[in-house]
Formats: structure tokens, C-alpha cells, sequence
């Protein structure tokens, strides 16, 4: 007989990787910051200068801005092209990091902290649909897990990587030392990303990105000045009635807009609320207090920044343990019922602070800060995808896009609100410790009544929970 000879199929090619690093190293550049001047924030105080309302602004328009521009980066990005939009944040976000290190008074560190926020917003919008566009099937899921894991992970380093370098090297450091990997992460995505199809016939939104931006502002800015000034001060009035009008603008130009940023049917969508609930409720129960207990850690009871990190990246480390180990399996059964569940569990752990008041020391947060990081931990790989199965196909990446920016919207607001609440309890030990107690009952009790409110909304007419 002849010997046969097959012809070999031809192989298939490996997927480069490099996209994927290219798109982690600006997730965790991003996400970095939103939480490594936390710690930091006595150094930066005085260093600077600065005075209370000041620090809570240093933290918190980086948060606004980003949960204001998020969705118009999303819109603009289909126009212009999701690699161009990428490229121009990282860019921008480089050059105001170096800028936030060169700042001389609180205000300049401010205005970069702003531009910072504008440019995270660009790069937090068009990230993942970058990393979606690259791979494919498997591939794409285990991109998504990597991805998810670093963000993780970005959140913690930044909690305890912040005090650490404020302490051994000075708060600038904290800037500079991201500067190199922000230019890697430039030639990456230059190199390697590619470039998103642009849409055709469709227009950017800009009404209704100004207006929610401005109410967004208002908001948090009418909070923090009232903590800070008074409840009828000038500022904290004029706050209101900024955001007063620029809502019902917000309402209006989104009814007539034939491209509003969220079409306003969503908003009827009982089990899209319920998502947006326990993206906003969580982010401010379980991080909105933070920077307060940061503050309190270290000026009541005597910590080190360095000693401080290490005390708050405890909820975070529980956050990515749990989230690594145990969310995924919860997810496949009842993402409806594991929303509901974990907000309550996490506003359970905040109400455990009622031992700060028997015991004003470090060790006294410490069940509270591993039960919210348990909760955290199990809700935040599942709200996106939820959010994502709640809304038509055609919508899901608008809903994705919202339940990320009411995310970003509850941390502004959480550390705003929790700010001023401390502040009202004066200053000293028994004050601080007093203003600490109040701010995790109140994120106790949002956290609780959300996770009810949220269960009940993410629950079908057949009384089961939202499916994929």
C-alpha cells in the first residue's frame, strides 16, 4: 500500500498577550489613584498646607469627574474611536500625575487631581470594550478575569501603598513614582491595541454630559462646603441651587435628546434601578468612609500613614480573596439575591463599629473592615453583568457604562457626606472617635435598607432573581 500522507492544519496562532498587559498596567494606573491619596492625606496636609474641606476635595474630584464624564467618553469614544480616546486619556492622565507631584498649594494640586479624573473617565470608558474587541471566546474570558483580578488588586496597593511612600520618601512620591510605568503604558497601547470600528450617523451627547457633570459638582460641592462652613452658608446654597437646576436640565435634554447618554426608558426598568442602587450604596458604605477613618487612625489613635495602610488594606485584601474564591460561584446560582445579600452583609460589618466607642483602637475596626471587604468582594464582579442582563442586548453596554459611573457617583458622594458628618463632631480623641461612630452607622443603615430595596427590585414577576 501507498503511504498516505495527511496535510497538516495549519496552526493556530497563539493570542498575543501584550494588548491585555497594555490594558491592566492603565486599569491600575486608574484605579490606583482613587485611593492611594487616602492615606496620605496628613502628609498632604502638611505639606501643603491644607485645610479640612480641601483634603476631602484632594480625594474627591478625582471620583466626580470621572463618574461625571464616564458615559460621555463612552459615547464620544464610538465616534472617534475607542484606541484614539484610550490613547489621549493615558496621555493626559500622565501629564496631570506629573503635575499633581510638581504642585505647590492645594488648589494646583486640586485642578490636577481634576484633569486626572477627565482623563481616568476617557480610559475607564474604553478599556474593557478594548480588550473585547482583542479577543475572543475563551480568550476573552480569561482576559476579563485577569483584568478583573488587577483591578482588584489596583484598589489595594493603592490603600497601602499610599501611607508607605508618604512616610519613607514624602507624599510627591506618590506621583512620581507611577511616572515611568504611565509612559510603558503609553508605548503599549500604541503599539499593540487596536482600533474600534467608529459609528456613523451618530452624535456625542453634550447636553446631557454637561448637565449630569454640574449636578454631579453640585452636589458633592454643596456637601462638602456645608460640613465645612455651615449647612446655610453662602457656598453650600448656591451648591443647591446649582444642582437643582442642572437635574431638571439633566431631566429635560434627556427627554428631547434623539442620543441621550441613557435613554430615558431604562429608568422604568425596575431590575436596572436595583443594579444602580447597589452599585451607588455599596461604593459609598464600603469606601466612602475611608479617608474619615484614615484621618481618625491616625490623628486619634496615634498610627503611622504606613501603619494606617496596613490597617485598611485588611478589607481590601478580603475584598480580593473573596472575590477571587468565592463571587463566581454565587454568581451562576442568583446574582439577584447575591446583590440584595452582600449590600446587607456589607452594611452589617459597618455597624459593627459600635465597638469604636467601647474601644476607641485600631483593633475595634478590624471586624468591620473584613465584613465590608466580604461583601465588597462578593458584589463586585457580579453588578456589571447584572446590570449588563437587566436591560435589552441592545442597551447592555449603556448599562454597564451606568452601574460603573453610579459606582464612581456613591464613592464622591460617600466621602463628601461621611466628611462632613465627622466634622460636626469637633475635634480631640472623644470627638473624632464619636464622628467615626456616626459616619459607619450611617453607612451601616444605607447599606442595609439599599440591599432590602435592591432585593426586592432585582427580583422577575415570577419571584426568581435576574439570570444571565
Amino acid at each position: 500500500m501507498p503511504h498516505l500522507t495527511s496535510r497538516a492544519e495549519p496552526a493556530v496562532a497563539a493570542p498575543s498577550w501584550v494588548p491585555l498587559v497594555a490594558a491592566c498596567v492603565g486599569t491600575f494606573l486608574l484605579l490606583v489613584y482613587t485611593s492611594i491619596v487616602t492615606v496620605a492625606l496628613p502628609a498632604i496636609g502638611a505639606g501643603l498646607g491644607a485645610g479640612y474641606g480641601q483634603l476631602q476635595w484632594i480625594v474627591d474630584v478625582f471620583t466626580v469627574a470621572l463618574a461625571g464624564l464616564l458615559l460621555g467618553f463612552g459615547s464620544l469614544s464610538d465616534l472617534l474611536g475607542r484606541k484614539r480616546v484610550y490613547l489621549a486619556g493615558l496621555v493626559l492622565f500622565s501629564l496631570a500625575t506629573l503635575v499633581c507631584g510638581l504642585s505647590a498649594t492645594p488648589g494646583e494640586l486640586i485642578a490636577a487631581r481634576v484633569v486626572q479624573g477627565v482623563a481616568g473617565a476617557a480610559m475607564f470608558a474604553t478599556i474593557l470594550p478594548l480588550v473585547g474587541l482583542t479577543y475572543e471566546g475563551r480568550d476573552r474570558a480569561r482576559a476579563f478575569a485577569i483584568w478583573g483580578t488587577v483591578a482588584g488588586v489596583a484598589s489595594a496597593v493603592g490603600t497601602f501603598s499610599g501611607g508607605v511612600v508618604a512616610q519613607l520618601l514624602g507624599w510627591r512620591w506618590i506621583f512620581f513614582a507611577s511616572l515611568p510605568m504611565c509612559v510603558a503604558a503609553i508605548v503599549m497601547a500604541a503599539t499593540s491595541l487596536k482600533e474600534s470600528p467608529r459609528a456613523r450617523g451618530r452624535r456625542v451627547d453634550y447636553p446631557g454630559i454637561g448637565t449630569f457633570s454640574l449636578a454631579a459638582t453640585g452636589l458633592t460641592y454643596s456637601v462638602i462646603t456645608g460640613g465645612d462652613r455651615g449647612w446655610t452658608s453662602t457656598g453650600a446654597v448656591l451648591g443647591y441651587l446649582v444642582t437643582a437646576v442642572a437635574v431638571a436640565a439633566f431631566v429635560v435634554v434627556e427627554r428631547r435628546s434623539s442620543a441621550p447618554m441613557v435613554p430615558p426608558s431604562l429608568f422604568g426598568t425596575r431590575r436596572f434601578l436595583g443594579v444602580l442602587l447597589v452599585a451607588f450604596s455599596y461604593y459609598f458604605a464600603g469606601f466612602g468612609a475611608l479617608p474619615v477613618i484614615s484621618l481618625w487612625l491616625q490623628n486619634a489613635t496615634g498610627l503611622s500613614s504606613a501603619a494606617t495602610s496596613a490597617v485598611l488594606a485588611s478589607q481590601l485584601v478580603v475584598l480580593v480573596v473573596v472575590s477571587a474564591l468565592i463571587s463566581g460561584r454565587l454568581h451562576a446560582r442568583s446574582p439577584g439575591r447575591v446583590l440584595g445579600g452582600a449590600t446587607m452583609l456589607l452594611g452589617l460589618g459597618c455597624l459593627t463599629a459600635v465597638a469604636v466607642l467601647a474601644s476607641p483602637t485600631w483593633p475595634a475596626l478590624l471586624p468591620a473592615l473584613v465584613l465590608t471587604g466580604i461583601g465588597a468582594g462578593i458584589v463586585s464582579p457580579v453588578f456589571p453583568a447584572v446590570a449588563i442582563a437587566s436591560v435589552p442586548s441592545e442597551y447592555g453596554g449603556t448599562a454597564g457604562a451606568a452601574a460603573n459611573s453610579s459606582r464612581q457617583l456613591g464613592l464622591a458622594l460617600g466621602i463628601a457626606v461621611t466628611g462632613a458628618v465627622y466634622a460636626t463632631r469637633g475635634e480631640g480623641s472623644e470627638g473624632a472617635t464619636q464622628g467615626v461612630l456616626l459616619v459607619l452607622l450611617l453607612c451601616g443603615v444605607l447599606a442595609v435598607v439599599s440591599g432590602l430595596a435592591a432585593g426586592w427590585l432585582l427580583r422577575d414577576k415570577t419571584g426568581g432573581n435576574v439570570q444571565e
